[in-house]
């Protein structure tokens, strides 16, 4: 029955990027510093929307519905790096990264799994996100958050395998 588990699904979701891991995306916006930093050295550092895909471009507006999401957020609650920048407006703008790897392995029996009485979904990997925002050409601020490792199991357990479905498809045709 071991050589049946090789016939179940695997799936693998990887955004296209320089980076293998969490940590090597963060070790780069490590680097970074506010006020020092230049677009250049972004490039340099595979942070350029133009050669990496999967970086999103902020304008002015979206900096200030990300940063200011409601009047009751005032410009001095936030950041001087954003303060600064959102003050320059249409100067200002932003670099969103959003960098994923997810690995989703089935395991168990193939019978079970293939007429759908019971599945098993182990799902790995990691997501990193981050912001940089700009002033003209230099970098002002940065934030970065996300998921070093995910580690999640899915099951599913349908007692009457295929057959489960039949009743609400038949009442859902009337």
């Amino acid at each position: 029955m071991q050589g049946c588990v090789a016939l179940l699904p695997k799936s693998k979701t990887v955004t296209q990027s320089p980076w293998q891991s969490f940590q090597e995306v963060q070790e780069v916006f490590d680097r970074i510093e506010p006020n020092k930093t230049t677009n250049a050295d972004l490039k340099g550092l595979n942070l350029d929307p133009a050669g990496n895909p999967n970086i999103t471009i902020l304008n002015y507006s979206d900096v200030l519905r990300r940063f200011i999401p409601s009047p009751s957020i005032s410009a001095s609650d936030l950041d001087a790096g954003v303060r600064e920048c959102i003050s320059a407006k249409t100067v200002c703008r932003g670099y969103e990264i959003d960098q994923k790897s997810m690995k989703r392995t089935r395991d168990g029996n193939f019978w079970t799994d293939f007429l759908n009485f019971n599945r098993t979904v182990h799902i790995e990997g990691w997501r990193f996100n981050g912001v940089i925002l700009l002033k003209g050409e230099v970098v002002v601020y940065k934030l970065t958050g996300g998921q070093p490792s995910i580690r999640e199991l899915e099951e599913s357990q349908q007692p009457l395998g295929p057959l489960q479905g039949i009743g609400e498809s038949r009442l859902l045709k009337f």
